[in-house]
């Protein structure tokens, strides 16, 4: 807690750390962050699981709630889909339901009180461990490069090797601008998972240090900062959810309109 030994600072340091392999070197190549690959595995799994037995429990008449919500979702993305990617969206369509979920379930790890899990996971000997895998830059890296090996997927699919190899030299200035033309097409390429990476990471990770600043007005002795950090955390909370709801939006969006830019000609 903010209390500890170190105050405010020594409880945000601790809290932002990632739980690694006691065998790995701090900042090493291989320091992989085990909390959120678990916790991005685990969401994963329930994700795929509660889809399927709805799908399976599916009745022709009256839905059920559950059944209600998930086809509102999937209604939802499909339009989303339908509006931007005109060519056969049998794999974009769960591709981005898929994106548009487990991305808003990441997120949502960020509305947890910021020292539930980790209290859960001291008591199995467990330090450092940060349950919102999205405010991890590994992670938004790692499905931003994902999507752009799809791009490139759909590019080479679309146009084939020859008429891709044309579209990267010879687009938007012509063939005598060949050398501009590839480094042009090359940063843009390279510019789309860092974007996509880098916006879902920066508003995550603002979203929870400032949680874990009014956090930090818990412990700190006085009954009116105790008061103002419920308040706070509450207001914050109710404006968060909005946050990771676009922020999945977003991310889903920009995958759909990366993969049909690849699908279409120039």
């Amino acid at each position: 807690m903010a209390s500890e030994p170190g105050g405010l600072t020594e409880y945000i340091r601790h809290h932002l750390e990632h739980l690694k392999p006691p065998h790995v070197s701090e900042g090493g190549f291989w320091s992989v962050h085990v909390d959120s690959v678990t916790v991005s595995l685990v969401l994963g799994i329930m994700f795929c699981f509660w889809f399927w037995l709805k799908a399976r429990r599916a009745t022709a008449g009256v839905p059920g709630k559950g059944q209600a919500f998930l086809e509102i979702v999937l209604e939802f993305v499909d339009g989303q889909v339908k509006d931007v990617f005109h060519g056969d969206r049998r794999f974009l369509g769960p591709l981005a339901l898929t994106v548009f979920v487990w991305v808003f379930l990441m997120n949502a790890m960020d509305l947890l009180p910021v020292d539930l899990l980790p209290w859960i996971t001291s008591k199995f000997g467990l330090g450092h461990f940060r349950p919102v895998p999205t405010a991890d830059v590994n992670m938004t890296f790692a499905m931003s490069i994902t999507v752009l090996l799809l791009v490139i997927f759909y590019s080479f699919k679309a146009k084939g090797l020859s008429g891709y190899a044309h579209e990267l030299f010879t687009a938007p200035f012509g063939k005598w601008f060949f050398p501009f033309n590839f480094a042009l097409n090359l940063v843009e390429l390279a510019s789309k998972p860092v974007s996509l990476a880098m916006r879902l990471f920066g508003n995550m990770y603002a979203g929870e240090l400032v949680f874990l600043l009014i956090a930090g007005l818990f412990s700190a002795g006085s009954w009116v900062l105790f008061g103002m950090g419920i308040i706070g955390y509450a207001v914050w909370g109710i404006f968060h959810i909005l946050i990771i709801s676009i922020q999945a939006f977003i991310f889903m969006v920009l995958t759909i309109v990366y993969i049909s830019m690849a699908h279409d000609h120039h």
